[in-house]
């Protein structure tokens, strides 16, 4: 009889019964919404990345939504932002009217080129939201000083990259606004969820009240003082971030070293370019491991054998730019961005979480190398 194969999987969240008791915690308390675990969970994680004030918010998007919101920007507006990330990026300011600028990406590191957004600032240039992608911190000085010459709003997206390092300091420690996101593919998860950190306590309240319906710090439940969303966090969410956040180190330590198993596994397949290293200047907060192959064709074969192995991938990722919402509703179209295009052609993701034991790994690193 054949052995069955197990599928890996191309994610998992590290959970075990510490999530599951501090759950059982929160129902057993009967505040399951707007009670002191949410107020424990951001204590924890402004501590972590080292801002002064933290606001928990039910997703990534949801937080970078509210500081396109307190950055002023509006329809009229022009905002820059990476073709190669989630479209949530540019998402959360097409919410506000604003229009979408995308300035191409670096061959090595897939972040945005300090070049190319300097390219792309017009004086209707409101703000720019910077992406570290796949964890890995963007030219965040570089970027920094255009935002400053030109009287630019600077947004971090680091919904990828909690625990990465730029110049020796946590993401989010640089004094600007910064949003991470724990969906169960992230470092640490809340199920759903995100926070906004910043160094700001007036942008702070402000951000408690945005997500809040609007609500004020001392009005009644059916007191708005402006308009706000239903962007909370629930206490339950933040129960397991808590422990998540307890874990924080160990997860980072467990997913730096699934990262360095798939370096040795595939160092030295022809055709198959690795994630970039680490530098002086950038720690990695690895959040998934994508390769680069010689092109699309190839990809696809390598999907395809993933398929009949069980294996688990996703092309990431496409260029937000060619979406077909882009398309239909700006008219974007092929070779506005030819870095990013160029990587969204060939980029795969490879099974990536922290409990990923050795031996899938193997099994993914054969599969690959069995096709390229």
């Amino acid at each position: 009889m054949k052995q069955e194969v197990r599928p890996v999987p191309l994610s998992g969240p590290y959970v075990d019964e510490r999530e599951e008791e501090a759950v059982a915690e929160v129902l057993r308390s009967g505040r399951l919404s707007l009670g002191p675990t949410i107020d424990r969970f951001e204590e924890l994680i402004a501590a972590k990345v080292g801002a002064p004030y933290a606001a928990a918010v039910s997703s990534g998007t949801a937080g970078l939504h509210l500081l396109c919101i307190t950055a002023g920007i509006g329809p009229g507006d022009e905002v820059i932002t990476s073709p190669y990330s989630f479209a949530a990026s540019a998402n959360c300011f097409i919410y506000e009217g604003a229009t979408p600028v995308f300035a191409d990406v670096d061959a090595r590191t897939l972040n945005m080129d300090p070049a190319a957004v300097e390219a792309a600032i017009t004086p209707r240039t409101k703000a720019i939201v910077a992406v570290d992608i796949y964890g890995y911190p963007c030219e965040l000085d570089p970027i920094r000083a255009l935002a400053d010459r030109h009287g630019l709003a600077l947004i971090q997206d680091s919904c990828e990259a909690l625990g990465a390092r730029y110049k020796g300091a946590r993401l989010g420690s640089q004094g600007l606004p910064a949003v991470f996101a724990f969906y169960p593919n992230k470092q640490i998860t809340t199920g759903e969820g995100g926070i906004v950190t910043t160094h700001s306590e007036e942008e702070w309240r402000l951000l408690r009240s945005l997500r809040n319906q609007g609500r004020g710090d001392d009005g009644g439940w059916l007191e708005h003082v402006r308009l706000g969303y239903n962007y909370r966090l629930d206490d339950i969410g933040a129960a397991i971030g808590i422990v998540q956040v307890e874990k924080l180190d160990e997860i980072l330590a467990l997913r730096n070293g699934v990262a360095q198993r798939y370096g040795e596994l595939l160092s030295g397949l022809d055709g198959v370019e690795l994630p970039c290293a680490d530098d002086a200047d950038h720690e990695r907060s690895w959040f998934v491991y994508v390769v680069k192959l010689a092109d699309n064709e190839t990809r696809e074969r390598v999907i395809a054998h993933f398929e009949r192995e069980g294996i688990g991938y996703n092309r990431y990722l496409p260029s937000i730019h060619l979406q077909p919402y882009m398309r239909e509703r700006y008219g974007f179209r092929e070779g506005l961005c030819p870095v990013s295009e160029d990587a969204s052609s060939r980029t795969l993701a490879l099974p990536f979480f922290t409990a990923l034991e050795r031996g899938a790994q193997e099994r993914v690193a054969e599969a690959l190398a069995a096709v390229v």
